[in-house]
């Protein structure tokens, strides 16, 4: 049966992905983005006129906003612009995009929110350190999804929200540090993702999951 479903960073290379296989499938997909909407997620008055502007009620929000900015290799690399920037982008917009979830979830039936986050993030399995900003503004926006999940929850009782590891995706984003990780496509990793979303239960709300359905440690 199609779903409704609201992708958000769709001009980037796994949002523009996975709307594209929504569609693909009968789905019907409505989609935000810097370039055609303007929503800039570090302007909370930005996100708010465009969220406010959105209709309905949607079975499936997918938020693929992120940057990854410049990997710091240790501590006397840290830029407070910089990180700031990347906290901005990465967590705190999601945060100020999480608003409107209430309003745009149906009160009943299954519905997922999955926001995309990254392994980096993790800190129990950070074991080779660096990266400071990028892993620290992916560590506070698993704690933000995590907490929207206990308060959706509450009043959205079919709701599931989670935090997504995509793996290491051939993109724009990564071409400069994808090193020797394996990487995937963009369309595979989309594949992957909404594979994973679709076979989430309500246990699984506030869970943080690689693209296998596998847990992450926090």
């Amino acid at each position: 049966m199609p779903i409704r479903a609201l992708v958000i960073g769709a001009s980037g290379g796994i949002g523009r992905a996975v709307a594209k296989a929504l569609r693909d499938r009968g789905d019907a997909v409505t989609t935000l983005s810097r370039s055609a909407d303007g929503l800039d997620v570090t302007d909370a008055g930005s996100v708010a006129r465009v969220m406010d502007a959105v209709e309905g009620s949607f079975d499936l929000i997918f938020v693929a906003v992120g940057v990854l900015g410049t990997p710091e290799k240790s501590l006397d690399a840290i830029d407070a612009g910089a990180m700031g920037q990347v906290m901005a982008v990465n967590a705190i917009g999601p945060a100020l995009i999480l608003r409107h979830a209430a309003r745009l979830l149906p009160r009943r039936g299954r519905s997922v929110c999955a926001v995309l986050s990254a392994r980096v993030g993790s800190i129990g399995d950070n074991r080779i350190g660096g990266w400071y900003s990028y892993r620290a503004s992916k560590a506070a926006l698993n704690q933000i999804v995590h907490g929207a999940a206990i308060e959706l929850g509450r009043s959205h009782k079919d709701s599931i929200v989670v935090a997504l590891h995509p793996g290491t995706v051939e993109t724009p984003f990564t071409a400069d540090y994808a090193g020797h990780h394996k990487t995937v496509t963009a369309d595979a990793a989309a594949a992957n993702l909404i594979r994973v979303m679709e076979g989430l239960s309500r246990d699984d709300t506030g869970g943080f999951f690689d693209y296998a359905a596998e847990a992450i440690p926090w």
